[in-house]
């Protein structure tokens, strides 16, 4: 079993972004995660909502206010961000932070709308493809060395020089057969779609197809970690059910988090955990709870700080 560092993280807002009408909880959401000691704040990336927040606008900005916490964008809506131009801003936050950011990048969301924003319609597999050669593009212009001529089906880059900041940590939000495969060739981890842990279905069936690429690639399945996003309410009495009929989480007292989130870096392998609140506890309040009250007790049980 890999002995790496579990991250814990706050996301900033719901599946498709972080309000604009919500600023002020927004700073404080991401503010308390610092003061907390997680290890990353993350938001959606969704441009063709008017009502939600710039991803890269905003990870920078609190990067800016924020001392120990790295920011993510996850997942990156790629057609959305060309990956030459994604290579630059993602390097230039890396050098302005001193390397607290980690990029979360995806094949595309919601076609019928990025369209909106006069990008062409790419297929299924065309994105797929897209985003493997913009895994290798970006990752060759970071960390300095000989200037870049890159010719792909989707990105051509000629004699491109690489900004001298390394590559951040790359995750992917695959989902299905081919891009998962991706995942296992040449990501660093990958966050399950739609909420999912690891005792759901999708779960089950899609991190095996990882671990097959990862080895027909020659690389060691352990090097992709899995990121969950573990919504939930955190109450103040233990609850008798923590999932619902589905098996979804949906919370419990802070012994109860600690438990299932020891159990999953234990027994299922589980490398880090993004918390949302699900319930009315302003967000911030949450946040705070997470990090003080559960995250310190999981991190001793599991032996990592």
């Amino acid at each position: 079993m890999s002995q790496r560092r579990v991250l814990f993280g706050a996301s900033l807002g719901q599946w498709n972004g972080a309000d604009v009408g919500n600023v002020p909880g927004v700073l404080e959401i991401a503010a308390a995660a610092d003061r907390g000691g997680l290890d990353m704040f993350t938001i959606a990336d969704h441009l063709y909502f008017g009502d939600k927040l710039d991803a890269y606008s905003a990870v920078g900005f609190l990067l800016g206010r924020t001392s120990t916490i790295s920011g993510a964008v996850i997942v990156t809506n790629l057609p959305t961000r060309p990956a030459p131009a994604l290579a630059r801003t993602i390097s230039s936050l890396s050098a302005l932070s001193g390397g607290r950011v980690i990029l979360g990048i995806g094949a595309g969301a919601i076609w019928d709308m990025i369209p909106q924003l006069g990008i062409p319609r790419l297929t299924p597999g065309a994105a797929v493809r897209a985003m493997e050669e913009a895994i290798t593009l970006i990752r060759a212009l970071c960390g300095g060395g000989e200037p870049v001529t890159f010719d792909g089906s989707f990105y051509q880059v000629t004699g491109l020089q690489p900004a001298p900041a390394p590559a951040p940590p790359i995750w992917t939000g695959s989902v299905h057969p081919k891009s998962l495969a991706v995942t296992g060739r040449t990501a660093d981890g990958w966050v399950p779609s739609m909420g999912s842990d690891w005792l759901s279905a999708r779960y089950r069936e899609s991190r095996p197809l990882i671990d097959a690429a990862a080895v027909e690639a020659g690389r060691d399945p352990a090097g992709v970690a899995n990121i969950f996003n573990f919504g939930g309410r955190i109450t103040s009495e233990p609850l008798a059910q923590n999932r619902d009929d589905d098996g979804r989480w949906i919370g419990g007292s802070a012994k109860q988090w600690i438990e299932e989130m020891t159990a999953a870096v234990l027994e299922h392998g589980a490398g880090g955990f993004i918390y949302r609140s699900t319930d009315d506890t302003p967000a911030p309040v949450a946040v705070a709870r997470f990090a003080q009250e559960i995250v310190p007790a999981v991190r001793e049980a599991i032996g990592r700080p």
